[in-house]
């Protein structure tokens, strides 16, 4: 992928009640569907006692990376995915909820606003009224709104990460280019000096050949 796309410029939560539920909505920006499962799991493990704990994500991710991810979850969460430059995974469960009531509600919230690389969970504490499959659909919408909202939209472009492995004669060289370019890294002194670095897609190219220049085929790169 290599354009620019929406996404949470960080975390969100919101909260209201619908007579006598109270509906909390989480979300926040992921990277990789493992990611978007485990912040579900960690809103399972922490609302542990709510009535439902219903999820949804759309992560886009490396063809390799997705089918990692599918077989982490050993196939018991279906998604659908559009090949591009990368895997488009979506996912939704309605959690026990009528079907069709709760989780795809708020997957077509994350889809019309075409958000990407975000995970959201609705937590619900039933209080003793049904609201009926529309008034399900409303709160659950809702309330992926309302977090989306308090987290912020922002246009993102895609980064990979790179690992940079040189000897100390070359680390001043390679951190001086790391830092001229202005991207994010964090670097590591062992026996070798270790940078991981975080660089958009569309400069990655460029930023390896200036590395290999820099150090005259010295540095190790990966990906």
């Amino acid at each position: 992928m290599s354009d620019s796309y929406r996404t949470l410029a960080g975390h969100g939560e919101a909260a209201f009640e619908v007579r006598g539920s109270e509906f909390l909505g989480h979300t926040r920006p992921v990277d990789s569907v493992a990611a978007a499962e485990s912040f579900v799991d960690q809103v399972r493990s922490e609302y542990d006692d709510a009535t439902h704990n219903v999820p949804a994500y759309r992560v886009r991710e490396s063809d390799g990376a997705a089918q990692s991810a599918a077989q982490r979850s050993s196939g018991q969460r279906p998604r659908d995915g559009t090949p591009s430059d990368g895997m488009l995974r979506e996912y939704s469960s309605d959690d026990g909820e009528p079907s069709g009531s709760a989780g795809k509600p708020m997957l077509n919230v994350l889809q019309g606003r075409d958000l990407e690389n975000v995970v959201v969970v609705v937590t619900r504490y039933y209080g003793g009224t049904n609201l009926g499959i529309g008034g399900l659909v409303r709160a659950y919408s809702q309330s992926v709104n309302d977090a989306v909202a308090a987290a912020g939209v922002v246009e993102e472009v895609p980064h990979e990460q790179v690992g940079v492995v040189t000897e100390y004669d070359d680390s001043g060289t390679v951190r001086g280019i790391l830092e001229s370019t202005g991207v994010e890294f964090e670097a590591e002194y062992g026996e070798q000096v270790r940078f991981d670095v975080r660089v958009p897609v569309a400069e990655s190219a460029a930023l390896r050949d200036r590395l290999r220049s820099a150090t005259s085929g010295r540095v190790e790169l990966s990906e």
